[in-house]
């Protein structure tokens, strides 16, 4: 299991340091997300995904279902409006075209969206800082925050218990 450190960091120069620390400390480089505002260079440092970024699984998430249960509703009026035998078949189908479309549609939508977890680094992003995200083993953790409050400039920002299926 995982968990997720949060950290803010005033400039490249100390994200950077902390980055280097933390490959030192074995934290491989897929596992570190620097996430700062588009007019800030992070050239060399880990830049965090679209995965990280924006809530783009849970865009997919609530596109499965509304696309799902409208498909389902439309299937339901086709089938009994065209006095169908296959009623149970005609609504899985077009419940089950309705969350692909759906789906399909929110992600789509979701990509342009900061993720609800960032929300609360917004003003910090805002005002230029950069914000470091480490995703280290649960027994690892103590030694990791340890790390970071090392770095006087940095700011711990807490954990994320469980960190999503595909970071």
């Amino acid at each position: 299991m995982r968990r997720r450190l949060y950290c803010l960091v005033p400039d490249t120069q100390s994200a950077r340091a902390i980055v280097d620390e933390l490959l030192l400390a074995r934290i491989d480089d897929r596992h570190i997300h620097v996430l700062a505002r588009d007019d800030i260079p992070l050239s060399d440092l880990p830049q965090a995904t679209l995965f990280q970024r924006s809530d783009l699984f849970h865009g997919i998430e609530v596109g499965l279902v509304v696309g799902g249960l409208t498909g389902a509703a439309a299937g339901a009026v086709a089938a009994f409006a065209l006095a169908d035998s296959l009623h149970g078949g005609v609504i899985l189908a077009c419940a089950m075209a309705g969350a692909l479309v759906g789906a399909w549609a929110s992600g789509i939508i979701s990509t342009d969206v900061r993720s609800t977890r960032l929300k609360q680094f917004e003003p910090a992003l805002d005002r230029g800082e950069l914000l470091l995200m480490v995703d280290t083993p649960k027994e690892r953790v103590p030694e990791i925050e340890s790390l970071l409050r090392r770095h006087r400039e940095a700011h711990l920002e807490g954990e994320e218990p469980t960190i999503p299926a595909f970071p």
